[in-house]
């Protein structure tokens, strides 16, 4: 707890951790920089996307957990609901359930928190759960190491 880490070591970690607790097929972290999420952690073995994909508040369904500052959850076709915006260099983007979170620190949103499963998926309360209060550490995380401006 004490030792020195690099934020994108930690932001791996992150990522790894949620993948392994929730069996999940992705796991993407977005924070908020000049009124865009921009993607800043994956668990994509190729990492050609970090600070490459961007969206405003107002697009996908990333940008709605951003602008409503809520949870959302889809356990099937993912891809087919009116708030989806297609990435072609996501290959997530063909996959069935999706759960996501806002990021939040101070009552301030910061990023978001989506995870991706290939197969449909009820997602249950403990995963919602886990999934929010990573968020929370995530929000502190990205003010502590000043990422964001508070």
């Amino acid at each position: 707890m004490t030792r020195d880490i690099d934020f994108d070591d930690a932001l791996r970690e992150i990522v790894g951790l949620i993948c392994d607790f929730l069996s999940c097929d992705s796991c993407l972290i977005y924070m908020v920089e000049e009124g865009q999420l921009v993607l800043i952690a994956s668990s994509d073995a190729h990492q050609a996307n970090i600070g490459k994909v961007r969206l405003r508040i107002d697009e996908g369904l990333t940008g709605w957990v951003a602008r409503e500052r809520r949870l959302l959850a889809i356990s099937r076709e993912a891809y087919s609901d009116p708030r989806f915006k297609f990435f072609k260099d996501l290959p997530q983007d063909t996959f069935e359930a999706f759960l996501s979170v806002p990021i939040i620190s101070q009552g301030k949103v910061l990023g978001v928190i989506n995870v991706q499963h290939r197969e449909p998926r009820i997602h249950s309360g403990s995963d919602m759960e886990m999934l929010s209060t990573v968020g929370e550490q995530v929000g502190c995380l990205l003010v502590l190491s000043q990422r964001v401006p508070v």
